[in-house]
């Protein structure tokens, strides 16, 4: 059961040796590895070079221009691959030795998607794990995981944390690749309700969160919400939700969007009204509730 490893890097020479070697060193040893540079303008190019003789790298590519999206390296890394399942290993994320073996032994015959837990890592050097499963390992039906696990939330949060099947990734399209931020959220459903998917209760991948990683900008700038917008429009018109668990998930977001303190102002004026439009009448007794909540009944439960 072969494995593609893909590692898309931009502009992340700094953490390129400990990313690949994490990988190489996998006690599953059936994979190959693919390594895309989009355009770094450090010196990524010199720490992949070290690798190019390795028996494990197939294919090294550089682009002269950056492609503006990482997804759009995804589709160019899983057309180059070979193996039965992908694995995206994030260029400046890292993992535990143990990390393929542990997925390879989950799936089975009609498992299309397959990760484990992720620990954030902070450049402070604070951690955070959040565990989102209640079992030490679970098969899940891929609709009853897109139901509980995906639509509030993005459950697999980092590429890095799981491998998929090749196969399934002919039938989802290429809207993902139009996203510069949630395609993944996009990518990952559309990969689950192909079948089951496998979930490890282990703590195998790093997830680091650092100056230059891209969630910081996408909250800060809004692009967050204004893919979030695309993507639960896509999942209506393609009947994976219907228009009342779509205004149910807009009100939920509607709620986090309030509470949200990383938006800049100008940002957030423009979020505001797309949430009105969808919303109308709804929305504005929501923001009517937030703030008499916030700025009324909060200061008087601070007097008592």
């Amino acid at each position: 059961m072969k494995v593609s490893v893909i590692i898309p890097n931009y502009n992340h020479a700094k953490f390129l040796i400990q990313r690949i070697e994490s990988v190489l060193s996998q006690t599953y040893q059936n994979f190959e590895l693919i390594i895309l540079d989009d355009c770094s303008g450090d010196n990524s190019w010199e720490v992949i070079e070290r690798y190019r003789q390795h028996q494990k790298v197939s294919h090294i590519v550089y682009n002269k221009i950056n492609s503006g999206s990482t997804f759009k390296q995804w589709k160019k890394g899983i057309e180059l691959a070979q193996g039965e399942w992908i694995w995206i290993a994030e260029s400046d994320d890292w993992c535990e030795s143990t990390l393929l073996s542990t997925l390879i032994a989950g799936v089975e015959k009609d498992t299309t998607i397959a990760y484990c837990q992720s620990v954030v890592v902070y450049n402070t050097g604070r951690i955070e794990a959040g565990l989102n499963t209640k079992f030490l390992e679970a098969q899940v039906k891929g609709q009853d995981f897109v139901k509980d696990k995906m639509l509030h939330r993005n459950s697999i949060y980092n590429a890095s944390m799981c491998i998929f099947k090749k196969s399934c990734f002919y039938n989802i399209g290429d809207d993902y690749t139009h996203y510069k931020f949630c395609g993944d959220w996009l990518f990952w459903i559309g990969i689950s309700l192909q079948g089951k998917v496998y979930v490890s209760g282990k703590f195998l991948n790093f997830f680091r969160k650092h100056e230059k990683d891209v969630s910081g900008n996408a909250f800060k700038n809004g692009l967050f919400y204004s893919e979030w917008f695309r993507l639960i429009d896509n999942l209506e018109i393609n009947k994976i939700i219907d228009s009342n668990t779509r205004n149910g998930l807009t009100i939920h977001k509607f709620k986090a969007f309030m509470a949200d303190e990383r938006i800049e102002r100008s940002a957030r004026n423009v979020i505001k009204q797309s949430f009105y439009k969808r919303l109308n009448f709804k929305m504005h007794v929501l923001y009517l509730r937030f703030i008499f909540s916030k700025y009324i009944l909060e200061p008087l439960y601070l007097r008592i």
